[in-house]
């Protein structure tokens, strides 16, 4: 198998094992960056707004110490009712949340950043999703924390493991934008900068 070279270097900015996993499958050569950012959400600020907002400031603190690169971000924000649900963090509020969630529909909001730091030139889009969850008993809840720990998930929702399995149903315009790095639009961000995956 023939890895592509590319230009200048490409830097994915995140430390989701996850959205690593993703990007290789666009077997193109990059690097991983640990942007290390202040994730919480600023007052009166829409769920997709800071989406977008921490997309773009993960490429920004990637980029201060890998001028001239190519540099992707992206962050998910999930959406109850008009209430953010983040990062659960630990066992009870992750059975917390998905005992709200059970059996309703969530909007995850997934941001893509592409700053090429060579131009200082921005790329951006977010691509919205719904997944309708199902309805879960109290054991199949505990069954499935004990088994995946999601605490480091919005909605407490390991999408690209057993989480899949909580799902009911879902649209959205790329399957990827859910486990949080929306391939489609990053192909297309990517043959715009001159990169070709094909």
């Amino acid at each position: 198998m023939k890895t592509q070279q590319i230009a200048q270097q490409l830097i994915l900015g995140s430390s989701s094992i996850y959205r690593r996993d993703l990007l290789q499958r666009l077997q193109i050569p990059f690097d991983v960056s640990n942007p290390d950012i202040d994730e919480t959400p600023l007052p009166g600020e829409t769920p997709d707004a800071t989406a977008v907002r921490l997309a773009a400031a993960k490429t920004r603190a990637v980029a201060a110490t890998h001028p001239g690169a190519l540099i992707i971000g992206a962050d998910q924000v999930a959406v109850f009712e008009g209430i953010q649900l983040g990062k659960p963090l630990n066992h009870l509020n992750a059975t917390r949340q998905l005992q709200l969630i059970r059996g309703k529909e969530v909007s995850f909001y997934t941001a893509l950043c592409l700053f090429n730091s060579a131009q200082d030139t921005t790329r951006a889009r977010l691509v919205p999703s719904r997944v309708k969850f199902r309805l879960l008993s109290d054991r199949q809840i505990e069954n499935y924390l004990d088994k995946e720990q999601p605490y480091h998930c919005a909605a407490s929702s390991k999408l690209e493991g057993l989480g899949i399995a909580l799902i009911e149903h879902m649209e959205g315009e790329d399957p990827t934008a859910l486990i949080g790095l929306p391939l489609i639009a990053l192909v297309e961000m990517l043959t715009l900068e001159g990169v070709e995956i094909v």
